[in-house]
Formats: structure tokens, C-alpha cells, sequence
């Protein structure tokens, strides 16, 4: 499901050694797989064609202008969560009419910037959210699309910080509440209350909180056409699971087939939101080691990224599998899976510069010898990687790279020590 791949013991993207990429762009850095990208693109999108789905790419996940760029070019629109976000995708060339513009907290300035570029939809969090886009509409005497953003109460068994559909999150409205919230603004002359939105959490390596969901959703827009609401549009989120481990998350055909029949023949406009399935295995973060330091019975492989670069480990006590880029004795890895174990492996935990005790990559891994300087690479990062980072400790970001074929360009510089104070004078 992706372009890494060890060719004669040794790391490459497509057709790029990953060593000979390290030493020309440097460590920490991210790189991408641009046939990735476009393949996981493509699956989803022939998966749903029966849909004809608006494909929005979550512009969250992986914010980059020039692969949100890719993805324009190929005929994806972009669900965006902020006004920064709506920026980077109209730059990318985004068709506004493709965007839809969800997140609990746009302010004023934010709603008068997605009217001004004729998004196509507001996904709308609350009564307060609606009434205030609704007054914004009136005064502009714009008319504007939105969708209702309901709380399905479906546990996507998830991690908790990363479930969006129980009841008890922030995100959209309980379902009672949703039916009084058409009532009370399904008839707006200026705000067309025109869909329902749910997202229930990510990543979602099942299909039934999916189905149970969707079937929710279906339920209440049939139940608010019968007392005379327009109902033509559903938004089903995203989520969709990645390959953290080898074969962990359903294929797109997976998902589609069990979900394509609940949508079939309603009559709705189907918009999607991916994000991790398209990005998430289209990246790794090359890290060069920097010590190998033994403590006790512990020993750690304390390498040039951190926390800083990734945060997924340390925030969401997420797994992203560790290997060197040419590992001693071609001891190539068979699979991606978090209990391997080889023949020649050490117990170590993969660590960073960062001061903070929670600053790791990996912990408990077992990994081939690794001595000052050798390459490894941390998988399955380009989604909620690069676009998470921060300058913590006064660290410069990592580099972006996009690999075509042959060759690669930096599609983001590493930063500069000048570029820590750059908005600071």
C-alpha cells in the first residue's frame, strides 16, 4: 500500500535510496511518496465512484501547499478547519465549490473569508454556530450552504483523544437536539440548512461504527423529509483507517462495500473527508542517531527527531514502526508489525533531544545493532507529522520532501535559527 521498500538490504522511496536523500536535504526530514499519494487517492475515489462523491482531503492531516496542490490537480476538494487552512487550499487551487469549512469555533473573520470564497458548504457545530453564520449571511445578503453536524453516539473505538462521535465530546449536535435545530433554521432565507455531517473519530480500522452511523444519519434525514425539510446532501467524514502495522485498516473496497449500499439511491449529494488513509503511508521521518546510551537495563537510541518533529507518540501513545534505513547484517524487516522480533535484535527505546521525559519515537523496540549516525526511518508519518510540528526548544523544523520516480524537491525548507525569531521583532 505504499512506494518503501528495502531493495538489497536497503531503504528506498521509489526509485530514491533514502540514504542518498539524507544526505543531500539533511535530518530530521520528512519525505513523500507522490505515487502514494496519488494511488491512495485513486482507490478511494473508484471505491465510491458509484457515489460520485465529493472527495474532500482533510487539509489537517497534511497541510503542505504543493501536495494539497497534487491532490487539486487531480480533481479533490479539501475540507478545511480553520482560516489558515482555507488560505493554504484556495493557494493550492482548490475549487471553493469543493471546500467545506467544518471545526466548533470559527469566528467572524473566518465565516466572512469562506462567504468571500464561495465555499461550497459550512459543516455547522451548534444552534449558537448556525444563528451567528445565518446573521453574518443576512447583513452580507449572501446566501450560504451549510450542513448540520450531528453526534451519532457511536463509539469508533479509537483513542479517546482522537473520538469524535460519542455524546460527550465537543463536536456537533446530539440527535433530539438536531431535529429542534432544523426546525428553528431549516426555513432561513439566507442560510440553507441543506445536509447532515458526522465524523465520528479517526482512525477507524472497522467499517461498523460506519454503518451504524450512517444508518443513524439516514434515519434523521428521512424523518426530516417527511415533515418538509430539503434535505439533499450527507457528509460522512472521514477517518479512515492507515497502515500503522502491516494490514491493519480495511482497503478502501472494504469500506465502500459496506457502505456504498446504505447510500445507494437516497437521493444525496455524498461528500467524504480522508485525510490519514490518502497521507498517512505516503510518509516516513528519516532521523539520523546521534548516541547509543545504555542505563541500567535500558537502553536508548537517541536519535535528531523529537517530539517536536513528532507528536503523535508522545500525545496519542501512537505506534509508528521503527527501522534502520540500511540495517546491519541486511537484516531486512518481513513486516511492520509493533511485537517483531528478528534474530540479531536489542530491547531499546527510540528517544529525542527534547527535555521532557515524554519525548520518545518508540519505546520497547527491538531493533538490529545501531551505532552514531545510522539512518532510521519512522513510518507511516505523513499524516498528523510534519503539519503537527512546533520550533519546542528552539528546534528548527524538519524539511519536506516529494519523491517522483527518480527524483524528489523540497516542497518545505528546513527552518533557520532566524526563522525562530523572525515574527518575534
Amino acid at each position: 500500500m505504499d512506494h518503501f521498500a528495502y531493495r538489497d538490504g536497503e531503504l528506498f522511496c521509489e526509485d530514491l535510496a533514502a540514504a542518498d536523500l539524507a544526505e543531500q536535504v539533511g535530518t530530521p526530514a520528512y519525505v513523500y511518496s507522490r505515487a502514494t499519494i496519488l494511488d491512495h487517492y485513486q482507490r478511494l475515489a473508484e471505491a465510491f465512484a458509484e457515489l460520485e462523491p465529493v472527495i474532500c482531503f482533510s487539509v489537517k492531516s497534511c497541510a503542505n501547499v504543493h501536495i494539497c496542490r497534487l491532490l487539486a490537480e487531480h480533481g479533490c476538494g479539501f475540507d478545511v478547519v480553520s482560516g489558515g487552512e482555507l488560505f493554504r487550499a484556495l493557494q493550492a487551487g482548490a475549487d471553493p465549490a469543493k471546500v467545506t469549512f467544518a471545526g466548533v469555533g470559527k469566528t467572524d473573520r473566518e465565516i466572512n473569508e469562506a462567504i468571500d470564497a464561495g465555499i461550497g458548504l459550512f459543516n455547522v457545530e451548534s444552534e449558537a454556530e448556525l444563528a451567528n453564520i445565518a446573521r453574518i449571511a443576512r447583513e452580507r445578503r449572501t446566501k450560504v450552504q451549510a450542513a448540520l453536524r450531528i453526534n451519532p453516539d457511536v463509539d469508533p473505538k479509537t483513542h479517546r483523544r482522537t473520538s469524535t462521535g460519542k455524546r460527550e465530546t465537543k463536536f456537533g449536535v446530539d440527535l433530539d437536539r438536531a431535529r429542534r435545530v432544523f426546525d428553528a433554521f431549516g426555513r432561513d432565507d439566507y442560510l440553507r440548512l441543506r445536509g447532515v455531517h458526522l465524523h465520528i473519530g479517526s482512525p477507524v480500522n472497522t467499517v461498523d461504527p460506519y454503518v451504524e452511523a450512517i444508518g443513524k444519519a439516514l434515519a434523521l434525514i428521512d424523518e426530516l423529509r417527511g415533515v418538509g425539510h430539503p434535505i439533499d446532501e450527507i457528509d460522512i467524514g472521514g477517518g479512515y483507517g492507515a497502515d500503522y502495522r502491516t494490514d491493519e485498516a480495511p482497503l478502501a473496497a472494504d469500506y465502500a462495500d459496506r457502505i456504498v449500499p446504505l447510500l445507494r439511491d437516497r437521493g444525496l449529494r455524498v461528500v467524504m473527508e480522508p485525510g490519514r488513509s490518502i497521507i498517512a503511508n505516503a510518509g516516513v521521518l528519516l532521523t539520523r542517531t546521534q548516541y547509543v546510551k545504555a542505563s541500567g537495563d535500558k537502553q536508548f537510541v537517541i536519535v535528531d527527531a523529537a517530539m517536536n518533529d513528532l507528536i503523535r507518540p508522545s500525545l496519542y501513545e501512537a505506534f509508528h514502526f521503527i527501522w534502520p534505513v540500511q540495517p546491519a547484517d541486511g537484516c531486512v524487516p518481513p513486516s511492520r508489525d509493533e511485537g517483531l522480533r528478528l534474530d540479531g535484535t536489542a530491547l531499546v527505546d527510540v528517544v529525542g533531544p527534547v527535555c521532557e521525559t515524554g519525548d520518545f519515537l518508540g519505546l520497547a523496540r527491538y531493533l538490529p545493532p545501531v551505532v552514531r549516525g545510522d539512518l532510521l526511518a519512522v513510518f507511516t508519518t505523513g499524516a498528523y507529522g510534519a503539519t503537527m510540528s512546533s520550533q519546542y526548544n528552539s528546534r528548527c523544523r524538519a524539511p519536506e520532501v516529494l519523491v517522483s520516480g527518480g527524483e524528489y524537491r523540497i516542497v518545505r525548507r528546513r527552518e533557520t535559527y532566524a526563522d525562530l525569531l523572525a515574527a518575534e521583532w
